[in-house]
């Protein structure tokens, strides 16, 4: 009988010497060195959290408002309200092509209305309207929408491209503040 409890204690004995190595702590992942940029002129920054929306992650980085007109490299044009700029990082975190659709996405004034963006504007400002967007490639670019004069932007609703097989998506709402 006293062989059994030897052994039970000596196998005791050796677990307690013995430390199992402590479990490796997660590695954060490294990021990308980018430097800071000035806000551009007139332009308000945001900082909003990125959204997903269908195949695309977006981050509003900018805002303008109350512009009369504005100058592209081959004409002026002036506001039928006034145009608001948004600063907008589009991105496709997938593996496979997605499309970036401008005339999807929507300004939100305080009254509750919505606004498409203005087709002059965009074309006018050379911003792009449709555009592929490559696997785990980011876009920077504005948004024109010519609203009226009187009208307080308070959020912009952001499409993504729909996944394989849906028709659309919800949008992400993301406030200007």
């Amino acid at each position: 009988m006293r062989r059994p409890i030897l052994i039970a204690c000596a196998l005791l004995a050796l677990a307690s010497c013995s430390s199992a190595p402590a479990p490796a702590k997660p590695q954060a992942r490294p990021t990308y060195d980018l430097p800071a940029r000035p806000v551009r002129v007139n332009e308000v920054p945001i900082h909003a959290a990125p959204v997903n929306d269908g195949d695309a992650r977006f981050q509003v980085i900018g805002l303008q408002t109350g512009q009369a007109s504005l100058s592209g490299s081959h004409a002026e044009w002036p506001a039928k309200g006034q145009f608001i700029t948004v600063r907008v990082v589009v991105e496709n975190p997938g593996r496979s092509t997605s499309r970036f659709d401008a005339r999807r996405q929507r300004l939100v004034t305080a009254d509750g209305r919505t606004h498409p963006i203005s087709d002059t504007a965009q074309i006018t400002k050379r911003q792009p309207v449709e555009i592929p967007v490559g696997a785990g490639v980011r876009l920077e670019m504005d948004l024109w929408f010519d609203i009226p004069k009187d009208a307080k932007p308070t959020a912009v609703k952001l499409y993504g491209d729909p996944p394989i097989g849906y028709p659309s998506t919800d949008g992400a709402q993301v406030a200007l503040k």
